[in-house]
């Protein structure tokens, strides 16, 4: 049997108002990422994913009966589709407790107010984050999107499900074993230094062990992550966010977030060490009072030119 043609469906009406694409959009790696497309109506959102039964393409729409409350319809293909549409509630936040959480600023807490759909969803796989998160260290967006676009596209398989159904060009993350199979060539191809191709491997290899990780969740998770070397806390938090939707793992070390942090809550720059006095009281859901600031549409001022992308291939 052809299980990359078997349909599986499922229906979910969540229990609690839903922000589908503000749920879903940190799994975006941007334009262009060949594991999503959304239509141009926004009314599908495509996802291609690895499971523990193999690659899975999924359409996650909303059915028009009920507003943010209304049934969520997801059709996967492929091996893993089972696997896939049967997390669909985790993937939309159903494992997420935001009512303990408290605003300690008007931003956050209007935010809060305003974007009641705005949950933590997990996806249960740290591989596909942890690849495209590996590839985000110290570089821009847009020079990391770029070569989690190339590694993609030239090493994963394509995405399950019949022609003319599923998005042309829609392809599966590269697996463990396809990344390890990557010429050197390949990587300086794809814009990738020595530093981060190693942190890769390194955990291509042990990749079978990592998914522990988001069983684990938490701190506990977080620490097995940073046991691979290459792998620190910025990393280790930004898989943290999408494996299993920890609502308190904070990129420490981001070029932008603590800035956006300072410039919303105090009205100035901020270090990581300001940030962490800043964030003290929303322990333990600091992520998500920085989920809200960036959700409410506050932008830092600009005071100088962007940060100019390198390309690690003309080296």
């Amino acid at each position: 049997m052809d299980t990359a043609a078997v349909v599986v469906d499922r229906e979910w009406r969540p229990p609690f108002p839903l922000d589908l694409y503000g749920v879903l959009a940190p799994l975006r790696r941007g334009r262009g990422d060949p594991t999503w497309r959304t239509a141009v109506d926004g009314a599908v959102i495509w996802r291609v994913s690895t499971t523990p039964a193999g690659p899975a393409t999924v359409a996650i729409r909303r059915r028009a009966d009920g507003g943010p409350h209304g049934t969520v319809r997801a059709t996967g293909w492929g091996p893993g589709a089972a696997w896939e549409v049967d997390r669909l509630p985790s993937l939309l936040g159903a494992d997420d407790d935001p009512s303990a959480f408290v605003a300690h600023h008007p931003l956050v807490a209007d935010a809060h107010r305003r974007r009641p759909g705005l949950r933590l969803g997990s996806t249960g796989r740290v591989w596909d984050a942890l690849l495209p998160a590996v590839l985000e260290q110290k570089v821009t967006g847009t020079e990391a999107h770029r070569s989690f676009r190339e590694l993609a596209r030239r090493f994963g398989s394509p995405a399950p499900g019949p022609a003319g159904v599923v998005p042309a060009g829609m392809r599966v993350p590269p697996t463990p074993g396809q990344i390890r199979a990557v010429p050197e060539w390949e990587w300086h191809r794809a814009g990738v230094d020595h530093a981060r191709r190693t942190a890769i491997l390194h955990a291509a290899v042990v990749a079978h062990r990592l998914e522990r990780a988001a069983e684990l969740g938490g701190e506990q998770g977080r620490v097995l992550l940073r046991r691979v070397r290459g792998i620190g806390v910025w990393t280790a938090a930004e898989i943290a966010q999408r494996a299993w939707g920890d609502p308190d793992a904070v990129s420490f070390g981001d070029f932008h977030v603590p800035n956006t942090v300072g410039w919303a809550l105090l009205g100035h720059d901020l270090d990581d060490a300001g940030m962490l006095e800043v964030l003290a009281p929303y322990v333990p859901q600091r992520q998500r009072a920085v989920r809200y600031i960036e959700a409410s549409g506050f932008r830092r001022p600009r005071f100088g030119p962007r940060f100019s992308p390198r390309d690690y291939r003309s080296l």
